[in-house]
């Protein structure tokens, strides 16, 4: 779950996550939005691809990248579960007759 989060705690990972909930983009797609390097770039899919929130796959010349949104609800579920939230409310203690 860790590695999930240093990859979402950067903006250009997350916005490359939303990028992909359109659907699977190449690499160059995805850089075209951003005003990085491509090594800059290829860094992030790695970190990504670390904390498997991303599939790639060879096209050619190309890498086509796949969100893996399973794992990113995975993660996130268990994060919340971590702090007792999403649990059921609790039930009201019965008073007891005196």
């Amino acid at each position: 779950m860790s590695q999930v989060f240093k990859a979402l705690s950067d903006p250009t990972r997350r916005r490359v996550l939303q990028l992909l909930q359109d659907g699977p983009m190449s690499a160059g797609e995805l850089s075209d939005h951003f005003d990085v390097s491509k090594p800059t770039m290829s860094a992030h899919f790695a970190v990504l691809k670390e904390a498997d929130l991303v599939h790639a796959e060879k096209a050619g010349k190309s890498v086509i990248y796949h969100l893996k949104l399973s794992v990113l609800e995975e993660a996130l579920l268990g994060f919340v579960h971590s702090f007792g939230l999403g649990a059921e409310a609790p039930q009201p203690k019965k008073e007891t007759a005196r």
